[in-house]
């Protein structure tokens, strides 16, 4: 690796930690607070949009952050409605504990949700999880039931860990857990650039790249053995479960959860975007906007 290489990467990183402090300073009229989940960890959360409205909590996924959802959260169609975000445990400015189990156990990521929910008094909302928020989902579903809730959306949502739904990547997951910084980068660089069909600007990638560097290394080591019961969660949910998946996706092969998640649940509704990749919300946020709108108008009025 040569010096000039280094330079450039964290050129790169310093780029993206700067739009980050941005950003933030963009929500400045939001309200930030902290919510302590059941084994100690704190959660920082976000609100934003109508106080009284009818709550949405959005969850992100693997390597981000709040940050995520900005075309959701300023998007005119969803003022309306009470817009929760927080940073999962290992993420953003949420507590990084360094044990393993605070990262395998699924129960643990669901009861954030759940003390989420609690914390904020948070009348049935509306769950939206991308990718590794879709299996925060489930587990939550399967620890507390589906009466807390008015529905959920999965945003490429990872149903099982499993190999007939996950896209075989072993040279990038080694890489985002490798000591070396550069190396570590670089494997983060590449997961970030497997999420999009359509790559982002550079300004929005060296953000999605900040967001990944604040990530814990301990949680990325131990997330991929993370416990999902899907079956628990699905097939037991009575509300209305919308699957949104873009068909170009490089790491959740689309059609095989989809079809896994409806085994467990016939009921499960699902659209497929031909021209997204991972992350359909950013790829094509005017029509995910637009159904998403539409989900969450007959969830709460259901």
């Amino acid at each position: 690796m040569s010096l000039s290489k280094l330079h450039s990467a964290l050129g790169a990183l310093i780029v993206g930690l700067a739009l980050l402090a941005a950003s933030s300073a963009a929500f400045a009229g939001t309200e930030d607070y902290t919510v302590t989940a059941p084994d100690g960890v704190v959660l920082a959360v976000q609100e934003a949009g109508d106080p009284k409205g009818a709550p949405i909590i959005f969850v992100h996924g693997l390597l981000g952050s709040r940050l995520n959802w900005t075309k959701q959260l300023q998007d005119p169609r969803f003022q309306r409605y009470r817009l929760i975000t927080y940073d999962l445990r290992g993420h953003g400015r949420s507590g990084k504990p360094t044990e393993a189990d605070s990262y395998t156990d699924g129960r643990r990521w669901a009861d954030d949700l759940a003390a989420i929910i609690e914390s904020t008094h948070a009348h049935k909302p509306v769950l939206v999880g991308w990718s590794l928020g879709g299996a925060v989902i489930s587990n939550y579903l399967a620890a507390y039931g589906d009466s807390g809730i008015a529905g959920a959306v999965y945003v490429d949502g990872v149903i099982e860990l499993k190999p007939d739904q996950i896209v075989a990547h072993p040279e990038v997951y080694r890489d985002m857990i490798a000591s070396d910084l550069k190396t570590h980068l670089d494997g983060e660089r590449a997961f970030l650039r497997l999420c999009f069909h359509r790559q982002p600007d550079a300004a929005t990638f060296s953000l999605l790249l900040a967001n990944a560097a604040l990530a814990s290394w301990d949680m990325q080591r131990a997330v991929q053995s993370m416990t999902v019961d899907a079956a628990g969660g699905l097939s037991k949910a009575d509300v209305p479960l919308l699957l949104i998946y873009g068909a170009q996706d490089a790491l959740v092969k689309a059609k095989p959860s989809i079809a896994r998640a409806k085994s467990l649940n016939p009921r499960i509704q699902s659209k497929l975007y031909a021209a997204s990749g991972h992350a359909p919300f950013l790829e094509e946020p005017d029509r995910f906007n637009r159904d998403l709108s539409d989900f969450i108008r007959s969830a709460v009025s259901r």
